[in-house]
């Protein structure tokens, strides 16, 4: 076992180096306002970032693992899926390849990350894997990675690699517990935000509440926005929605998972009741307004 061991031990921390290495280029330190994180370049030019530990204004700054500092603009962020995405001067800027692989169960990782632009490394193992799931504040992350690793707030934003060295996502701080945010989901995102410089969301313009009905449920509107579309559409305070599209309605969460970024200008056909009465509209789905 000995011979074993001094074998393969130093063979994985020379791979383990090497891939740590090769990544370096390609990771900033984000500072922001007495905030501070970490990043990468995803495109020439443009950095992904952690929203969260981001500040809400003042300037922003990159610095690389050789020492360059560079100022950065904020081109767009998006809360829901925790990704803001940054603008600075491209010259001699390395940018990573990220891959759609998903890690395995059980397998290992690193975090690539820096602290005042000294890069970081942290070891970490691959605890849950899931499907497609939502964040708190409604926004999509395309598969459910959970890592078992320490990870400190400045480090936010950093690199997920593999032991392949593939680049599978971005750390991010969860509830007790640390999060991958997948390639795919970066790249869905950071590329609306390069594009729009914003996620757009659905708006109907009501305040909903659940309620169980005695064939399935509902969705009772309990307030009206006089300017938004459901009012435009002649929705009234007291209606409860009881289908989308033809199809039933399985619940308020089910109706807001329908408001993403490509349902934004569509027409709906809303099945409502009004005094037991069915009722049926049309409804044009807004924008909801940044706030």
């Amino acid at each position: 076992m000995a011979d074993l061991n001094a074998s393969i031990l130093p063979s994985l921390s020379s791979a383990l180096a090497d891939i740590v290495a090769r990544t370096k280029p390609a990771i900033v330190s984000v500072h922001s306002h007495r905030s501070r994180a970490s990043g990468f370049v995803w495109k020439p030019g443009l950095i992904v970032t952690a929203d969260e530990p981001l500040a809400e204004e003042g300037e922003v700054s990159i610095r690389f693992s050789e020492g360059t500092d560079r100022p950065a603009r904020i081109a767009g962020r998006d809360h829901t899926t925790d990704i803001a995405l940054l603008r600075f001067d491209a010259e001699n800027s390395v940018p990573i390849t990220l891959s759609s692989v998903i890690p395995d169960l059980g397998s290992l990782s690193v975090v690539v990350a820096a602290e005042q632009g000294v890069p970081t490394a942290a070891l970490g193992m691959v605890s849950l894997i899931g499907d497609r799931w939502r964040s708190i504040r409604g926004g999509e992350i395309d598969a459910r990675i959970e890592l078992d690793a320490r990870l400190r707030r400045r480090q936010e934003g950093g690199l997920v690699l593999n032991a392949a060295g593939e680049a599978v996502g971005m750390a991010v701080q969860g509830v007790r517990r640390i999060l991958v945010i997948p390639s795919a989901t970066i790249d869905r995102v950071a590329g609306r935000l390069e594009t729009h410089g914003r996620i757009a969301r659905g708006y109907l313009g009501v305040g909903l509440q659940p309620v169980e009905l005695e064939d399935g449920l509902g969705a009772m509107v309990m307030s009206v926005d006089r300017a938004g579309p459901s009012a435009a559409a002649g929705i009234r305070q007291g209606d409860i929605i009881v289908g989308w599209n033809n199809e039933k309605l399985s619940g308020v969460r089910s109706l807001m998972r329908a408001l993403g970024p490509d349902s934004v200008g569509s027409v709906v056909d809303v099945a409502i009741r009004r005094a037991g009465a069915p009722v049926q509209v049309k409804l044009t789905i807004g924008e909801r307004a940044e706030t």
